[in-house]
């Protein structure tokens, strides 16, 4: 019995010695590549390992050195400088599954493509990360990561799982190209419904805190978001930098807050900007509201050629529309202020009072073609209730018919300013005057307009100016269907007798003043030349006696000049 013992007894030793042999054999570099070649040999992936460690002070945790892994004919999944394995009881029947996995100095590819590996963990945590790649359509980039997962159970299509909780804080995160510095994110995903309870960072040398939620449509909650002193840079022109947020999934703003923000891009700058906006949701481009709010003022805000001074902006949204309860701002020189609605149903902008004053503008060479394009689909109707203008300056510069109009005053009612989309005065009242003008190069003091527009004419009741020793008066119709047909009668008392040539008449052989009555039709379709439809008659007296009478028709003038 002894011989046995003893025989079991040294069995036993050399059982422990082989396992002690295997312990220390198992922490060598060699045992290290033997085991990363039998894996790359016998699975799908490929695996390589410096060294394996491990200590009886922590007895449940293996130390993984130099790890690189991924799926064979993919990128690396992974590549870092330490790699700590927690094991648990429940290895014994999922040798797969660990109770924490800690991931130390390295690059997490986070491609669903290279990251497709076949462990879960109670616990997944980064630390000093460099992460990369796309995750659900947002392309990642992050420095100095580090983060914690619980529980970790990837699938297809959900890199962290479809329940778990997770916490990150990265030096640098850029998502979808957009960097952010010192960031801080927390929240859970439950049945693909990810939850961000808070999120902050360091974003265009400003500061973003909020919190949001994506719906397992895609859809987005935004509980508030805050973005306070940024000072963004891009190289897109401002259409596009407001298409990339139109291209967006459904977003739903409960409270979303701009403060001190300047903005730049190709052609356009916002400075000193403070937006709030308050239970809107935004779907493609689109808007809905039940009792929402938009409040926005800024410094200045420049787009191209447009250059808007000190805006305030208060609106109140329905599902009726919008309510303009505050519009100002100034521009070239002026103020301009109002208040009314916008109609969703019918896409009219009602304003209750518009006033325009101290304005000084010219008018863009092309403003004849902007005033005849079609409105977009949004605006159908533009109606001013009360349109005040005072002291404003219009110059234009067309070398084919340039005017100014010095210290121009004006008052309307009931205006309809555009219909179907289509610029012009389709219903109101009308009075413009001015303290001096010049049209084509003929000055004149005192010109005044009065005009009431119905569905079918506008009628010019009062057209009048006063020359350097006379006085001109006329009326004139014109009516609203496309011919736009029109008529105009005018008188001149002790008017230079030539003043009509530098308009379009032909010269006068007379000279000095000359008292002349002028009867003229034609029409004026948009883009046509319509002097080829104009007919008319004229008769001057000239100041020394001698009359003049002449017919216009189709364009052409004849006549002779009596003694």
């Amino acid at each position: 019995m002894k011989f046995i013992g003893k025989i079991l007894l040294t069995l036993v030793l050399l059982l422990v010695l082989a396992i002690v042999l295997l312990y220390v054999l198992l922490q060598t570099r060699w045992a290290a590549g033997q085991l990363s070649q039998w894996m790359s040999n016998n699975s799908n992936y490929r695996l390589s390992l410096e060294k394996i460690d491990h200590a009886w002070s922590e007895p449940g945790r293996i130390t993984l050195t130099g790890v690189r892994l991924g799926q064979k004919n993919q990128p690396d999944a992974l590549n870092a400088a330490q790699v700590n394995l927690d094991l648990s009881w429940r290895q014994i029947t999922e040798p797969r599954f660990f109770d924490r996995i800690v991931l130390v100095n390295g690059r997490l590819n986070l491609n669903p493509s290279a990251l497709n590996l076949p462990i879960q963990a109670n616990t997944l945590q980064l630390s000093k990360m460099t992460l990369s790649g796309e995750a659900d359509s947002w392309a990642v980039d992050g420095q100095q990561v580090n983060a914690g997962i619980y529980p970790w159970q990837p699938k297809a299509g959900h890199l962290l799982g479809e329940n778990t909780e997770f916490q990150l804080s990265a030096a640098a995160l850029s998502l979808n190209g957009i960097p952010a510095e010192n960031v801080l994110v927390q929240g859970q995903i439950n049945n693909n419904q990810l939850t961000l309870s808070n999120f902050g960072g360091d974003l265009a040398r400003g500061q973003l805190t909020g919190k949001a939620s994506r719906a397992p449509d895609g859809s987005w909650t935004v509980d508030n978001v805050r973005l306070s002193n940024v000072r963004l840079q891009t190289s897109q022109p401002l259409a596009a930098f407001l298409q990339d947020f139109n291209q967006q999934p459904k977003v739903i703003v409960k409270r979303f807050d701009l403060i001190d923000a300047r903005l730049q891009g190709k052609d356009w700058a916002f400075s000193d900007v403070d937006l709030s906006v308050k239970d809107v949701t935004f779907e493609r481009g689109d808007w809905q509201s039940q009792d929402g709010e938009v409040s926005l003022n800024a410094t200045e805000m420049i787009n191209g050629n447009l250059h808007i001074i000190d805006p305030i902006i208060n609106l109140d949204l329905s599902p009726q529309g919008i309510t303009l309860r505050q519009v100002s701002a100034r521009w070239e020189g002026g103020l301009l202020r109002t208040t009314g609605n916008w109609i969703r149903n019918s896409h009219r902008l009602q304003l209750n009072e518009l006033t325009v004053a101290a304005l000084e503008y010219t008018l863009p060479q092309n403003w004849r073609q902007l005033w005849i394009q079609a409105l977009p689909d949004w605006l159908s109707e533009v109606y001013v209730g009360k349109l005040m203008t005072n002291r404003n300056l219009i110059i234009d510069i067309s070398p084919q018919f340039p005017f100014q109009l010095t210290a121009l005053d004006g008052f309307g009612t009931d205006l309809l300013l555009a219909r179907n989309h289509q610029w012009g005065i389709w219903s109101g009242k009308l009075n413009l005057n001015a303290s001096d003008a010049t049209f084509n190069k003929v000055d004149v003091r005192r010109p005044s307009l009065a005009l009431e527009a119905t569905d079918s004419q506008v009628k010019f009741t009062e057209l009048s100016a006063f020359t350097k020793e006379g006085l001109m008066e006329a009326t004139a119709s014109v009516d609203q269907q496309p011919e736009r047909n029109f008529s105009v009668t005018m008188n001149g008392r002790a008017v230079p007798v030539n003043v009509l040539e530098t308009w379009g008449w032909p010269h006068l052989d007379l000279q000095g003043n000359a008292n002349m009555q002028l009867s003229l039709q034609g029409q004026m379709p948009a883009n046509v030349d319509f002097q080829p439809t104009l007919s008319g008659k004229l008769h001057v007296l000239a100041a020394d006696g001698k009359q003049l009478d002449q017919q216009m028709n189709k364009g052409i003038v004849a006549g002779a000049v009596a003694p």
